[in-house]
């Protein structure tokens, strides 16, 4: 296969603008997608240049977005970081990259920091690293929450016997397919009714009301990179687990996504006010923060919640149309979110409680924390551990960068592991490989601290962006771009 090769008169023609951009996007692309056809690099491109703030904390095309995304120049006084952190405790040390710990470090020398934890899945991002967790005195820091914000789990499970998924495989396989949308920028032709779009925050905040028409064609779908929507099997293992249900298997769906482009707007908007206000040394420029007692701390607070219902709106909608698609409901359900921040009580006094890429973990709380596409997911119940601070690992963590796993890991070496866990992948890529990511079982045992083990889910039917169309023709890109009649 010939390698890619990209000039800057492509780039420029497809809409990037002259400079540095040009020549920084025609490198990333010859070097990480060399294998890529010149029209599927200049569809990512296309797609960075459509919604860069997107793309931001991807360790390869976040390269590219930087350069799209400018950021504020003003005259302000630099606050400077304290000589010494608040504590944090790590969980699963051996697990996590320097990058990641000198990330914590900085944001516990944060003059608003109260406590901060790091979780066994921790990795480098922007700002906070992903797999933090810090609680600050009446601040909001945006890029502590994360771009997609409120991106969450949930899990539905079907009183369906286990072997049905592998006797009928092709007919779940066809129902995932047709019943999903992934892709960034991806929107729906039509839109379909539902209460969080009459939500008064659309009309009140004047920045949220131009992405309501946004919001509402996105409805129900998936962004890319590690986002899913798979069939697999659920092991039920604690007999007093609180579903009511016998311990057993049973077919299971599980989702993970976020707030799509209306939660990526409200985190560039809002971090670009904060980094206004809040001039920090550069090391620490990306957690600026915003006093909760002024009107853009507040704004950006309401715009979070309704970017977390929105996400929670999202997963809902796909699990009614693919439950409808089967014929069946969910016996139960489990849902949960990370990229946000509550308000929570530490040490007896209010917080606000950043988790990004962090799971809820209070007393008898529910979750579900993610291995890979053949690893085993966990359903959990929180311990209410302060250490910390009522927090778990979102899932496995990534232990290669994406670039490092299009570098290692090859096509024959996915599709082995694929057969030995008796995978079906619709989609993904190598960056998304389970190679690519930690043991999710070392990861638990170094939380068991933390949450009590209810279950597990087996992925057998992974859907995610990419799905080749040669493989199901065009049909199935006609009904993924519909809503109407589904």
């Amino acid at each position: 296969m010939s390698k890619l090769k990209l000039t800057g008169k492509q780039i420029r023609a497809i809409g990037y603008p002259e400079g540095p951009v040009v020549s920084i996007a025609m490198h990333v692309m010859c070097t990480n997608y060399k294998h890529h056809s010149e029209e599927d690099a200049l569809q990512i491109l296309k797609e960075i240049l459509a919604a860069p703030h997107e793309y931001v904390e991807d360790t390869v095309l976040g390269k590219i977005a930087e350069q799209l995304i400018e950021e504020p120049e003003v005259e302000t006084t630099e606050i400077p970081l304290n000589e010494k952190g608040v504590h944090y405790n790590i969980f699963g040390a051996q697990h996590i990259e320097e990058g990641a710990l000198l990330q914590m470090e900085t944001a516990s020398k944060l003059p608003v920091s109260v406590a901060g934890a790091l979780m066994p899945d921790a990795h480098q991002g922007y700002g906070l690293p992903i797999g933090g967790v810090l609680a600050t005195n009446n601040a909001i820091i945006p890029y502590a929450v994360g771009v997609d914000i409120g991106c969450r789990m949930c899990l539905s499970i079907f009183n369906i016997d286990a072997e049905e998924l592998k006797k009928r495989e092709s007919f779940f396989q066809r129902e995932l397919v047709a019943k999903t949308l992934f892709g960034a920028g991806r929107e729906f032709s039509g839109v379909i009714e539902n209460e969080i779009l009459d939500r008064k925050e659309f009309t009140e905040i004047d920045f949220l009301k131009p992405l309501q028409i946004k919001a509402a064609r996105q409805l129900g779908s998936s962004g890319s990179g590690n986002h899913f929507v798979e069939f697999g099997i659920v092991e039920i293992t604690d007999a007093a687990n609180p579903f009511n249900l016998k311990t057993g298997k049973y077919v299971g769906l599980l989702s993970h996504s976020g707030s799509r482009g209306l939660g990526a707007n409200i985190a560039n908007h809002y971090t670009r006010i904060a980094m206004e206000k809040t001039v920090l040394p550069k090391e620490a420029k990306h957690l600026a923060w915003l006093d909760l007692d002024t009107e853009e701390g507040l704004e950006y607070w309401l715009a979070m919640n309704i970017a977390g219902d929105y996400a929670s709106a999202c997963h809902y909608t796909i699990h009614q149309k693919i439950a409808k698609a089967i014929g069946e409901k969910p016996a139960t359900m489990v849902e949960n979110h990370h990229n946000f921040a509550w308000k929570e009580m530490y040490e007896g006094k209010e917080v606000i409680v950043h988790r990004k890429g962090a799971t809820p973990a209070g007393k008898n709380v529910l979750g579900i924390i993610p291995g890979s596409m053949t690893a085993p997911g966990f359903i959990v119940k929180g311990k209410g551990e302060v250490a910390s601070i009522n927090s778990a690992s979102h899932g496995a963590g990534r232990k290669m960068s994406r670039t490092k796993a299009l570098a290692n890991i090859t096509h024959e070496i996915l599709q082995k592991e694929l057969k030995e866990h008796g995978v079906k992948l619709l989609g993904g890529g190598l960056d998304e490989a389970p190679h690519a990511y930690k043991d999710i079982e070392e990861v638990m045992k170094s939380q068991t601290a933390l949450v009590d083990v209810l279950g597990k889910f087996y992925p057998k039917i992974v859907q995610m962006d990419g799905t080749s169309a040669k493989t199901f023709g065009k049909k199935r890109n006609r009904k993924s771009d519909e809503v109407n009649g589904e």
